[in-house]
């Protein structure tokens, strides 16, 4: 077994051990990546060839978390690992991204990226190490890629950035972004901030940048010592030189009339696949099948090459617009009258319908995974149906895009939406794509801002986004950055930028370069550009909804809040939950409860004020301390011979006794009272002990003419001395005590 293992040291002095050579020896790459007691086994494996007629890079990357890696059982019936959770999709997303443009363009053979946790602690925060590991396995594996690459959380704590924060220490961050960069460039860049400056992000990233160049100093000697410098040799490609140079002959004079007709989005693609159609039809009919292939490839290329020097030469864009420009953007909101709140966002040929539904704090998101157990408050959903873009094909299940799209927007606004005390509500937005032309997160966020406002939630501030894109030329060195880009122009362009923030600062971005080399001059102008961009689309958001509404719907279910004793939670919620099950049947309201500081929050969320007040006077009434001197309306639940007890507050009973029933002698208790009858009582006293408390009816009387209220002695009090008749002794053995009769 040849074991060979690196050590890179973290600013935190923190060791990241990478060893190969000891699991998984059947791969074609395989590292185990250690921080502390979290562990990482990475694999790759690669397929002999590539398939025939493709002609992509068929990469799939699988991120998984262990449940056995921190100790637990997964839940549900089958007690085993299932689908891949929301936050382990984007962590492979995360992956994928940073390593897919890396590849060379001609390599087509199927490859698989697994990464997965195999030993977890509570502080160590493991997707920021899972980008580090896969591309080391790649780099001790004889698979053709451009790497290495390194990927790294870079937070911003108490004014200093950190790379790799903990778990603890990241809650503090008010910058929170993932970067992936080989040693020369940044490829990669996801995540949040709570209205930082487009120049803090910037230096965020270089920071990054830094400590990423020591990874892949690291991975590059380790790929020495196991003596993978040499990769395999491949052919995945055909070529034919008189094919190529014929269809650039015949296609792209005509290719670019085509690019400036500022044709709509499927007129556009209709005349691109009218022209290569052409072009086929002067290849001879035997010939066509071998070559579709190259015809495609070679065409795809002309395509894109028409489009990039209209951009660079002309300054003039695929729809019309300048660099600067924005489409043309319409808003709408309460459009839909049952939701809570919905809006309606169009920014050219891309549109997204937003809702909003407020819940309780039982509607909220619960999160099990390996090392996060918590609720989310508020949540976003994006769905992007095939009608969207024209395609006639079923709508099947959630997919990563969406999943990746959705986040982005969540992150986004979940700074501006306000949560706990602020905001008793839970919070659902879920965007539906109806157009998509470039950007549909973005609209998202957009759609998503308005539909908040018009529910009436009282958000901190507004949020806008755009998506701005790159053309560069290596041959002179220029590069024009694009505003609010179309799908073509992200297609066939160097990079999706994309930024959203209020008009304080910037509050998620996500960033995907596709050419090795971006200077930190073409960051800068597109983050000044994209400031700019929001600043404009802000602008016409505010024509629609420029604040919250002044109240919630009528059809928003309302929600009263209030604060209990610690002690009285359990009176309200009863033994096994009786008490408060019973109360939201009779009152029809949703209650629950949630100790905070030794104390108990209870959120009573009912359709109208009737259910509520009558939900929030049982349980007022249960939390009530009864005061001397006070008057309450009670209930006779029981009759002895002396007196008779009354309920005077839910589940708190005083004497009244028999010589307080009356101002005249009273000689059976049923003379008065009976079991069952309602009557107002003072209360007289409560023994500081015992608790008991005395009831008195004959207070509220008027008293009789001449009447002189006889002087209680009062009782006895320190050592009563010994019985009559000395000590009691030992109480026989025996049953219990006899309970006083009831004399009912």
């Amino acid at each position: 077994m040849n074991v060979v293992k690196k050590t890179i040291t973290l600013g935190d002095g923190r060791i990241v051990e990478i060893e190969t050579g000891r699991l998984a020896k059947q791969a074609a790459g395989s590292v185990v990546l250690k921080v502390g007691d979290t562990m990482l086994l990475a694999t790759v494996t690669c397929a002999k060839d590539a398939k025939e007629d493709v002609d992509f890079m068929p990469l799939s990357v699988e991120y998984k978390e262990k449940f056995a890696a921190a100790g637990r059982f997964p839940g549900g019936f089958m007690k085993r690992e299932g689908k891949a959770s929301d936050s382990e999709i984007l962590v492979a997303r995360l992956i994928d991204r940073a390593l897919r443009p890396l590849f060379p363009d001609n390599f087509h053979a199927e490859v698989f990226v697994n990464v997965n946790l195999i030993s977890a602690d509570k502080e160590t925060m493991p997707d920021a190490f899972a980008g580090l590991a896969a591309s080391a396995a790649l780099a001790v594996s004889d698979i053709p890629f451009n790497g290495p690459i390194s990927e790294v959380r870079v937070a911003r704590i108490d004014g200093q950035f950190v790379i790799n924060p903990t778990f603890k220490a990241l809650e503090s961050a008010d910058l929170d972004i993932m970067v992936a960069a080989t040693y020369e460039n940044i490829m990669m860049v996801e995540g949040e901030m709570k209205e930082v400056t487009e120049k803090d992000m910037l230096d965020a990233i270089k920071f990054a940048h830094e400590e990423i160049k020591k990874h892949c100093v690291a991975q590059k000697e380790l790929m020495e010592e196991v003596g993978k410098v040499n990769k395999r040799e491949y052919c995945h490609e055909e070529d034919d030189e008189d094919l190529r140079n014929a269809l650039v002959s015949f296609c792209y004079d005509r290719c670019y009339a085509i690019a400036k007709s500022q044709l709509g989005k499927h007129e556009r693609e209709d005349a691109f696949s009218a022209l290569k159609d052409e072009f086929i039809e002067t290849i001879p009919e035997e010939e066509r099948d071998d070559k579709m292939v190259m015809i495609n490839r070679y065409y795809g290329q002309v395509e894109k090459e028409c489009m990039r020097r209209m951009i660079v030469d002309e300054g003039v864009r695929l729809d019309g617009r300048n660099t600067r420009q924005i489409r043309p953007i319409w808003c709408e909101t309460n459009y839909l009258p049952g939701a809570h709140g919905s809006a309606i966002f169009t920014r050219g040929e891309t549109q997204a319908l937003a809702t909003v539904t407020l819940g309780t704090k039982l509607d909220m998101k619960e999160l099990d995974e390996v090392l996060v157990h918590e609720t989310q408050q508020f949540v976003l959903h994006y769905n992007f149906p095939p009608f969207s873009t024209g395609e006639a094909k079923p709508q099947r299940g959630i997919g990563r895009r969406e999943i990746g799209h959705g986040n982005l927007a969540w992150r986004a606004l979940k700074p501006m939406v306000p949560v706990g005390e602020e905001n008793p509500y839970a919070v659902r937005v879920v965007s539906d794509i109806l157009e998509s032309n470039g950007s549909s997160s973005m609209a998202t966020v957009c759609a998503g801002t308005m539909a908040l406002m018009d529910s009436g939630l009282k958000i901190k501030k507004p949020v806008a986004g755009i998506a701005m894109g790159l053309i560069s030329d290596k041959k002179t060195g220029k590069f024009i950055v694009l505003s609010d880009i179309l799908g073509d122009e992200d297609h066939l362009g160097d990079m999706d930028f994309k930024v959203t923030g209020t008009k304080d600062g910037i509050t998620a971005t996500q960033m995907d370069i596709k050419v090795d080399g971006l200077p930190y001059e073409v960051l800068e102008q597109a983050l000044a550009q994209a400031k700019e961009g929001r600043e404009h689309i802000m602008g016409e958001m505010m024509k629609t909804i420029s604040e919250p509404r002044e109240d919630f719907k009528p059809n928003v279910p309302r929600l009263v809040q209030i604060t209990i004793p610690g002690e009285f939670i359990g009176a309200v919620i009863g033994t096994g939950g009786k008490v408060i099950q019973e109360m939201q049947k009779s009152t029809n309201t949703t209650i629950t409860i949630t100790e905070v500081d030794g104390q108990g929050v209870i959120d009573i969320f009912g359709e109208n004020k009737e259910c509520m007040d009558a939900a929030l006077a049982r349980i007022k009434a249960i939390t009530t301390v009864p005061e001397v001197g006070e008057t309450y309306h009670g209930k006779v639940v029981s009759i002895l011979e002396f007196g008779a007890f009354v309920e005077i507050l839910p589940g708190k009973e005083g004497l009244l006794h028999i010589s307080e029933l009356d101002y005249k002698k009273v000689e059976k208790v049923e003379d008065v009272v009976n079991v069952g009858d309602e009557l107002d009582v003072k209360l007289l006293e409560i023994d500081s002990k015992s608790g008991k408390m005395r009831l008195s009816r004959r207070a509220l009387m008027p008293a009789p003419e001449g009447w002189v209220e006889r002087e209680r002695k009062p009782r006895p009090s320190g050592d009563r001395g010994p019985r009559k008749d000395g000590d009691r002794g030992h109480r026989r053995e025996g049953g219990p005590r006899r309970k006083p009769e009831n004399h009912e």
